[in-house]
């Protein structure tokens, strides 16, 4: 008998529904389950197992090297004392509450796993373990959970296109009537793929850049956000290609202009109760709302290893850009790093939420999340004071003034990240040892592979790796 026969030992009640669901499938005609994770460098890897497979995948998992968590996103492999030899396995195991069948790949279902080692223990290089233990902890030791979102912006470039070019399949202005006319087809199977998968989409418009749209979704608990963050770029990219069309989520498609962001929406809720209104605060924040965002904010810098992982995020994180590449704050500031977003009035005690600008898609969402959550917590823990906010560009601040104030510029370059995560002794505990030093080494690779190269190198270096 092979280990991927379901056999009593494993995990009898998730094969018993695996079971279940197996049958349900394949009535609906699907031959194929996408097990998906994000790895270290922020690609999505897959394996896939038939349908009728789905139970010996929910009792035993599907093996996997932990290799993939020192990929880089050119699929060159770097080391830490832990990770990156060709030795061991692990186990994915499909999520089977997050289960959804794909309606822009007939024929095909998806499901986020966990990794797990061979012995049953959670893979420390696992990013959905970690946002789940820091969730679970934020609720164990402080009593509060979250509600998030994540931000998907995209270009979509002609199928058409020579080479490895970017060539706009599109043309009509930055949010512009025109641009949402020429993508309507696609657009309009692009909502009807994601509202039969079940994704709540708030807003779809073209954005600022050339060919760019961008989807909001409503706000669920951080991992199903990752979740869902993973599965919409999936549908898009499907539905793209079935239009013929090649799209990109990478930071920067080009060496000079605005790139894709991946901003995280993120609120905190105390027995039903959303911190961020209500509260004698500013704008309404109560006391440890603005403690949490203090603690985002004095992170940044080192959350950046996490939020603007590669080469080509650097490309995107420019002054005045409405990226938020300065350490500030501000309501409805598009220009900071942390914009507080109100919510109209009326719907305050719902909407009120932190936005944090700095993000872009070659993030791992579970890591991105996982770690501002951590900064925000330890700043609420420690009844950290929130600063003067700032309105307007903080480029135009005056430098004595900027300094007075501690707005400062973000790294500019990723060894800069590196090195400001490496002295954080919150966000690396917050990630484990294994997981910390993946990171380390995954960056410094990444940015070892493009040293050199100007910034359209390393823009088309990046182009469809995302």
């Amino acid at each position: 008998m092979s280990e991927s026969d379901p056999v009593p030992g494993g995990r009898p009640g998730e094969v018993e529904r695996a079971t279940a669901l197996s049958g349900e499938l394949t009535g609906q005609g699907v031959h194929g389950v996408v097990l998906a994770y994000v790895d270290t460098a922020g690609i999505t890897r897959v394996k896939t197992v038939p349908t009728a497979k789905l139970a010996s995948a929910a009792a035993w998992g599907v093996g996997m090297s932990p290799v993939f968590d020192t990929f880089l996103a050119d699929d060159s492999i770097v080391a830490t004392d832990v990770l990156g030899s060709p030795d061991g396995d692990l186990r994915l195991y499909p999520d089977l509450d997050r289960l959804t069948v794909l309606a822009a790949q007939p024929g095909w279902a998806w499901a986020p796993v966990d990794r797990i080692t061979q012995e049953g223990a959670p893979h420390p290089a696992c990013g959905r373990t970690v946002l789940r233990r820091t969730v679970a902890e934020a609720a164990g030791r402080h009593g509060v959970t979250f509600r998030a979102a994540v931000e998907v912006e995209w270009v979509v470039g002609r199928g058409d296109a020579d080479g490895d070019a970017f060539v706009p399949a599109v043309s009509g202005p930055a949010y512009g009537a025109a641009r949402q006319i020429e993508l309507s087809d696609c657009a309009a199977d692009l909502l009807a793929a994601l509202a039969a998968q079940g994704v709540d989409v708030e807003q779809f418009h073209p954005e600022y850049a050339a060919g760019q749209f961008e989807i909001s979704v409503g706000a669920l608990d951080p991992v199903a956000a990752a979740d869902h963050s993973v599965l919409v770029r999936q549908t898009i990219r499907a539905v793209s290609r079935r239009h013929g069309l090649h799209v990109s989520f990478a930071p920067a498609v080009l060496g000079r202009g605005v790139g894709n962001g991946g901003h995280l929406h993120l609120s905190a809720w105390r027995g039903g109760t959303n911190l961020h209104a209500g509260g004698t605060g500013r704008y309404g924040m109560t006391p440890e709302a603005e403690s949490f965002v203090a603690g985002v904010l004095g992170r940044l810098p080192a959350l950046t290893a996490m939020t603007a992982p590669s080469p080509a995020s650097r490309l995107r994180l420019r002054p005045s850009q409405w990226a938020g590449v300065f350490t500030a704050w501000g309501r409805e500031t598009r220009e900071a790093a942390l914009r507080i977003v109100t919510g109209t009035a009326g719907i305050r005690d719902r909407a009120a939420n932190l936005e944090v600008k700095p993000v872009d898609l070659a993030a791992n969402p579970y890591l991105a999340l996982a770690s501002v959550i951590a900064a925000g917590l330890d700043g609420l823990a420690s009844s950290a004071p929130l600063p003067e906010e700032i309105t307007g560009d903080p480029a135009r601040l005056d430098p004595a003034d900027a300094a007075a104030r501690g707005v400062r510029r973000l790294p500019v370059t990723l060894a800069e990240s590196v090195a400001a995560f490496r002295a954080d002794e919150v966000l690396r505990t917050a990630l484990g040892p294994v997981l910390a030093d993946a990171v380390v080494a995954v960056r410094l690779g990444e940015a070892g592979t493009v040293e050199g190269l100007d910034d359209e190198g390393v823009a088309a270096a990046y182009r469809w790796k995302y």
